[in-house]
């Protein structure tokens, strides 16, 4: 069976289909092949006690292979729908490779139902390193105002196949991670956007080259625009080598004016020289950087304008108004911890963006502020990486540092290194740390400052994850915003 091939209802009654993994996806997967009349072979390396809710609800209409037993036996398969957190030195993958058994992720599984069902629905797809929550969630707000029948999906939401299958949607705003590009063969989105690629999960992919081919991947068979950051040559490579539909167009977003065939800014305008009548004459205003930052956008996050400059690009490819670009940037609310404005008090702006855990993802977060305006609080594990080329970076913006982490050295020794000027507070793990931390960065901070959680650093030492970070720093602000009106009178946001 060629795995480029759409298939018929008549072909899925006729096929043996092994799931590999039964997490949310994997389920999803499961069930949409027993509705088209599969015959399912379900392998998990789990044990039935471990599994038995999923047990009893499937039953005896799947065949069972936990604990990954029948590996031996691979070859009785037409097919496999691997889930991500497989990675392809496992076992499962190996073997399946070895019996040329055609690998898809739950995504390729989801692409070719909804041709089986004779469905046209649009897929505007977002994959990177970092950014993707967020340009996902602005795609969707942009949707939402456009009055568009949408669903968010992929890393986000319902599963792919299961929302294909059951939801009366016209377009889907698809978070697409490197593992499931890696087994995604056919999808043919309408526009995709690869935000940034920066090494990561190289234990699964093997290699950086691997891992950057994957996301490459997003760009195959792209029917309309291949969305990317002008000044990343990397992600432009892999817009220049995928092979697309004809009449795809590369669609390039700058922080500069746009040049044809271009998202931009003038000014604070958000400027569309893509999906204009003339696009070599005329240019077209969708929206303004307040109608997202609000009282924070006269420094706002490049981070943030370069994903909102991607919606933007992804959404215009669909066809919405500048009306309903401007209105759904008004309606984004940030996922919590990612570049979330919290607001303003003690005269300066908070900024939320403890899901910043690495270093790529904190230099995205502190990249175009000017300098020395940022109270940057950092620190936690590192998971062994370097700290110094970070804070070589991005010295300039830095008014000062409040240091957390249980061993603050690797910031501390990081700034005393490359940036002996800029003045830093380490704050221990006492019970009441977070509130220490915000006293401190005021004490540290010039009215106008913005004061950034982006740790570049994993959680674990002192927090339970990022999102009790990010929740425990908001809730610091809220009561140093409640000590501020009533010494001033004034409060977040105003």
């Amino acid at each position: 069976m060629s795995i480029t091939t759409p298939l018929t209802a008549h072909d899925w009654t006729n096929l043996t289909c092994g799931v590999f993994g039964l997490g949310k996806s994997g389920l999803a997967a499961v069930e949409a092949l027993l509705e088209f009349g599969a015959d399912v072979k379900v392998y998990d390396s789990r044990s039935a006690e471990q599994l038995a809710n999923v047990v009893s609800e499937l039953g005896e209409s799947v065949s069972w292979h936990l604990e990954n037993s029948g590996l031996d036996n691979l070859a009785s398969l037409d097919l496999a729908v691997v889930s991500p957190g497989i990675p392809p030195h496992s076992a499962s993958f190996s073997g399946l490779t070895a019996a040329n058994v055609p690998v898809w992720s739950e995504v390729e599984l989801a692409w070719q139902i909804q041709h089986t069902l004779g469905k046209d629905i649009k897929w505007l797809a977002i994959t990177g390193t970092n950014g993707k929550t967020t340009t996902v969630g602005l795609v969707g707000s942009i949707l939402e105002a456009a009055g568009a029948k949408y669903a968010v999906v992929g890393n986000v939401g319902e599963p792919i196949v299961t929302t294909v299958l059951k939801a009366d949607v016209e377009v889907l705003a698809v978070e697409l991670s490197s593992f499931q590009l890696e087994t995604t063969h056919t999808l043919s989105p309408l526009a995709a956007v690869c935000l940034n690629v920066d090494a990561d999960h190289l234990d699964w992919h093997g290699s950086v080259e691997n891992y950057r081919d994957a996301k490459a991947r997003i760009y195959e068979n792209t029917q309309v625009g291949c969305v990317y950051d002008v000044t990343d040559r990397t992600v432009e490579n892999m817009v220049a080598g995928a092979e697309v539909i004809e009449g795809a167009r590369a669609i390039g977003y700058t922080l500069g004016s746009p040049a044809p065939s271009q998202i931009g800014l003038v000014e604070k305008l958000l400027v569309d020289r893509a999906f204009v009548e003339n696009r070599h004459h005329q240019a077209e205003a969708v929206a303004e950087i307040s109608d997202i930052f609000g009282f924070a956008s006269e420094h706002p996050s490049i981070a943030l304008v370069k994903d909102t400059l991607a919606a933007i690009a992804l959404t215009r490819a669909y066809g919405v108004s500048g009306e309903a670009v401007a209105a759904g940037l008004r309606n984004f609310k940030s996922a919590k911890h990612r570049r979330a404005v919290i607001g303003k008090t003690a005269d300066v702006v908070w900024i939320d963006d403890s899901k910043a855990t690495n270093t790529h993802a904190a230099k995205a977060s502190l990249a175009g502020f000017p300098p020395q305006s940022v109270v940057w609080i950092a620190g936690g594990d590192t998971k062994g990486q370097e700290l110094h080329s970070l804070v070589a970076d991005i010295k300039d913006c830095l008014r000062g540092v409040v240091v957390i982490g249980a061993d603050p050295t690797p910031v501390v020794e990081a700034l005393q290194t490359n940036a002996a000027e800029i003045p830093y507070v380490v704050v221990d793990g006492h019970e009441d740390m977070m509130f220490s931390v915000v006293n401190e960065a005021v004490a540290l901070s010039l009215p106008g400052n913005t004061v950034v959680l982006a740790p570049a650093c994993a959680s674990w030492d002192q927090f339970e994850n990022y999102g009790q970070r990010g929740d425990l720093f908001a809730e610091a602000v809220g009561r140093l915003d409640e000590a501020w009106q009533q010494q001033y009178g004034q409060g977040v946001g105003k």
